[in-house]
C-alpha cells in the first residue's frame, strides 16, 4: 500500500506550545491572549484586529471579548472598539504595590514633601483618568482644604489635572485622538478647560515645556504642577506633582521656586527606573 502522509496542523497564534497539555485550560489561554493584544502601541482594538492577530474567527473573538467586557477586563469606547478596563488596572495595582514603580517612588515622594512641605503624588494614566499610585501628604496647616479624599487607587479625570495633562501630552497622536474623541469636558472649577481645541493647544505647550500646571481646574483654589517620570526606554510612564491651596503659595512661586525641585525628584525617580537623559 502506498504510504500516506498528512500536512502538519498549524497551531493557532494564541496557543503557547508549553500549554498544550490537557491539564491546561485553552479557554483561559485564549482570554489572556486577547488581553495581551492590547499594548502601549495599540491600546484600542476592534474585533477584526484581535481576530486577525490571533487567527481566531470573528464570532469566537466576539464571544470572548463581550465576556471580558462583562467581567470588567475590557471596555468599549465610542468608536465601538475596545481598550483594557479597570479590572486589569486592579491587577496592575497589586503588582505595583509589591514591585517596580511604587516601590521606587516612596522615598522620593517623602523627600520632596520634606523639602517643600507640600503634598506630592504619583500617578499613571488609565484611559481618560489618572490613577493615584502613591501619595505623601503635607503636614502643613490648611492641607485639609485640598485633600479631596485622595489615596492610592483614587481616580481623577486627566483633562483637569496637572498630572493628567502631562501624561496626555506624551501620548502617541492616534491614542490621544481616540481619548479626546471620547472625553466629556465638564466644568469642575473656575478655570476648567471645557474646549477640546483649547485642551489640545495646552497639551502641545505641556509637551514642549516638560512641566504641566493646573490653575484651579480641578477644584477652586487648588494649584498643582507636574513633571514626567520616564523609564529606561525614555517613555513617560508616570507623573509626579506638588499640590497646594492658593492660600499657601502664589501660583507663580509654586512654578518658579518649587518647579525645579519637582523636576529633580521626577528625574531621580526616573533614574531609579534606569532612565538615562543622554540615552547611555
Amino acid at each position: 500500500m502506498p504510504r500516506t502522509s498528512s500536512a502538519p496542523t498549524q497551531e493557532p497564534a494564541w496557543s503557547i506550545p508549553s500549554l498544550r497539555e490537557p491539564r491546561y485550560s485553552q479557554s483561559l489561554e485564549r482570554g489572556l491572549a486577547i488581553l495581551s493584544c492590547f499594548t502601549p502601541q495599540r491600546p484600542v482594538l476592534g474585533i477584526a484586529d484581535i481576530a486577525d492577530e490571533l487567527d481566531m474567527s470573528r464570532s469566537t473573538t466576539h464571544r470572548y471579548v463581550i465576556t471580558l467586557v462583562a467581567l470588567g477586563y475590557l471596555e468599549q469606547g465610542a468608536s465601538r472598539k475596545y481598550r483594557l478596563g479597570m479590572r486589569v488596572t486592579d491587577l496592575g495595582m497589586s503588582a505595583l504595590n509589591s514591585t517596580g514603580l511604587r516601590r521606587h517612588s516612596r522615598r522620593h515622594l517623602e523627600e520632596l514633601r520634606q523639602r517643600t512641605s507640600y503634598t506630592s503624588n504619583l500617578s499613571v494614566l488609565d484611559g481618560a483618568d489618572i490613577l493615584y499610585l502613591d501619595r505623601a501628604r503635607s503636614f502643613r496647616r490648611g492641607q485639609s482644604k485640598i485633600d479631596l479624599g485622595l489615596r492610592p487607587g483614587s481616580r481623577l479625570p486627566a483633562y483637569c489635572t496637572a498630572m493628567g495633562k502631562l501624561l496626555l501630552a506624551h501620548l502617541p497622536e492616534d491614542e490621544l485622538d481616540e481619548l479626546l474623541s471620547e472625553m466629556k469636558l465638564t466644568k469642575r472649577a473656575p478655570n476648567t478647560i471645557t474646549s477640546k481645541r483649547a485642551l489640545r493647544d495646552e497639551l502641545d505647550e505641556v509637551a514642549g515645556a516638560g512641566l504641566a500646571v493646573s490653575n484651579e481646574e480641578l477644584a477652586p483654589q487648588l494649584y498643582s504642577i507636574s513633571a514626567p517620570v520616564r523609564n529606561e526606554t525614555r517613555d513617560v510612564i508616570a507623573a509626579v506633582n506638588i499640590a497646594a491651596h492658593s492660600s499657601m503659595i502664589p501660583l507663580r512661586k509654586l512654578v518658579d521656586t518649587l518647579g525645579p525641585q519637582l523636576i529633580t525628584t521626577a528625574d531621580r525617580l526616573s533614574a531609579s527606573l534606569r532612565y538615562s537623559p543622554d540615552g547611555a
